[in-house]
């Protein structure tokens, strides 16, 4: 397989912030990826043998069209030369019913840059599990039956820039977040051996999320050290939670976020395991919720929450708080 060291921002620094059927599929490479990238297709089985077959500096360029199928990624690039996948909008991984699967599963996968395309179908979008380094920038992720992209299984130092977002929750609407990071301490030894699910330093930045059943941002106990920031979020008129944002993780730094919920709470911090919902801080946020709901609420045990006092309404104006504000 042809190697491309494509060294743009879609391959660089998240530090800085059993296929089968197909579509009538391009040969064309999208303007996404470089010219002389690797072509991949015309079919889903070819894509799941290039996903196989990819080793570190390797770029694949997806034609437009419909890949039918849930893809799985188990090879990794290297942090000097990951391994990118990319195509345009008109790229669609579809993932099919929405009550099982995974569309695009990372399963140990590290070092990946996966830019541009669309995915949609399955019960979850985009799940890593064990994965290292992965940026996944410029997605369009909608129509699933439960989350849309999910970090788990100590799933580290990656993120999700500039993507759209939407119609989470098909089949299952209180498991329909937008993004999801960790697992659920009643998950723990499920996912990581009975221990804390630590999937840390991962970063949600720049953007769209509308139109889930569930949180747009769910973080769970046991991860650490994350930045969530630049992003719209809402959530759907139907959805089954209270808030926007959930927050229930340690020293997440959540900035400059506009958030709208038209029902309840903007943003919640809690502390639902010993020792978690701490340490958070919160600044420069826009909160718009209507007048007799919270727009940030801090529970009882969420101990150490920042809140500065520039989290205002779009109107400027102060937010209603459960515990004071800071300069």
């Amino acid at each position: 397989m042809r190697v491309h060291r494509w060294l743009s921002s879609v391959v660089l620094g998240v530090a800085a912030l059993g296929a089968s059927g197909c579509g009538a599929v391009s040969p064309t490479v999208p303007d996404a990826c470089p010219a002389d990238a690797a072509f991949v297709g015309p079919n889903a089985e070819d894509l799941q043998d290039a996903l196989d077959a990819a080793t570190p500096g390797d770029v694949l360029a997806l034609g437009d069209g419909r890949y039918d199928g849930r893809f799985t990624i188990t090879v990794s690039g290297s942090a000097a030369a990951p391994i990118v996948l990319c195509g345009s909008r008109d790229v669609v991984l579809d993932g099919g019913a929405t009550d099982t699967g995974y569309a695009l599963h990372l399963d140990g996968a590290s070092h990946w840059r996966i830019a541009g395309i669309t995915v949609t179908g399955a019960a979850k979008g985009i799940v890593l599990d064990a994965a290292v380094d992965v940026r996944l920038a410029d997605l369009a992720v909608e129509g699933t039956g439960e989350e849309a992209v999910h970090f788990r299984s100590a799933s580290v130092r990656s993120a999700l820039v500039d993507s759209d977002i939407s119609r989470t929750g098909l089949t299952t609407p209180e498991y329909g977040e937008g993004v999801y990071i960790g697992s659920a301490s009643s998950n723990w030894c499920r996912y990581s051996d009975c221990a804390a699910d630590a999937s840390d330093a991962n970063t949600i930045s720049g953007n769209r999320i509308s139109d889930t059943a569930a949180e747009a941002i769910d973080v769970k106990e046991g991860t650490s050290g994350g930045i969530i920031r630049d992003n719209e979020l809402s959530i759907s008129a139907d959805a089954v939670v209270d808030s926007v944002v959930d927050v229930k993780g340690n020293s997440w730094i959540l900035r400059d976020n506009g958030v709208q919920h038209a029902a309840g709470i903007g943003i919640q911090v809690q502390s639902v395991a010993d020792g978690w919902g701490e340490a958070n801080i919160l600044r420069g946020n826009t909160v718009d919720v209507p007048a007799d709901a919270y727009a940030i609420d801090v529970a009882s045990g969420a101990r150490g929450t920042v809140i500065g006092c520039d989290n205002v309404t779009s109107d400027g104006a102060p937010l209603r708080t459960t515990v004071g504000c800071e300069d």
